[in-house]
């Protein structure tokens, strides 16, 4: 009979047994962030591959559909996904090949490029994010208490890192 082992916490040992025990804790959460990254993106991927949607190019049209005009800067959208331009770019490029998003220029400054969210785009974020909530966001496998206090965890990780939180979450009345 095998007896199926844990590779991080095997990979904890191996880190002390090398000397590194000052790292190992550290190792073994970065990596388990890593694995559960991993896991997320499986499931994700699930709800929006049949929509022929990425979870960035779904990023980009939710936030479109949370403006009431439904257009944004592709400035802004960079700096509220926390992306490289570039890649904002490239998300909008497909986007607009698949008919969801148009380019657009403001009409008192045509320096600056909207990107905007057409009905189709807007009927397509809706029931991705109908499937999303249903079976990622919903129940992501651990308890409500649990989400809270790991998402507040994450938020000191990226505040580490330099961006900008807020004050934790409050528990959603389900």
């Amino acid at each position: 009979m095998t007896t199926e082992r844990d590779p991080i916490r095997e990979a904890h040992s191996q880190w002390v047994r090398h000397g590194w025990s000052d790292a190992a804790d550290g190792m073994a959460m970065v990596t388990s962030v890593a694995r559960v990254q991993q896991l997320l993106t499986e499931r994700i991927d699930a709800v929006l591959r049949p929509l022929d949607l990425s979870f960035a190019r779904y990023e980009v049209l939710r936030l479109l559909s949370f403006v009431q005009s439904g257009s944004m800067p592709m400035t802004r959208l960079g700096s509220l996904l926390q992306v490289h331009p570039t890649s904002v770019t490239s998300a909008v490029d497909r986007l607009v090949r698949q008919g969801y998003v148009e380019r657009l220029r403001r009409e008192h400054d045509r320096r600056v490029v909207l990107a905007s969210l057409t009905d189709a785009g807007r009927e397509v974020v809706e029931r991705a994010t109908d499937g999303l909530n249903q079976h990622v966001f919903a129940q992501p496998g651990i308890p409500d208490e649990d989400v809270l206090r790991l998402t507040e965890l994450l938020g000191r990780v990226r505040a580490a890192a330099g961006d900008h939180v807020a004050a934790p979450p409050t528990a959603s009345h389900r």
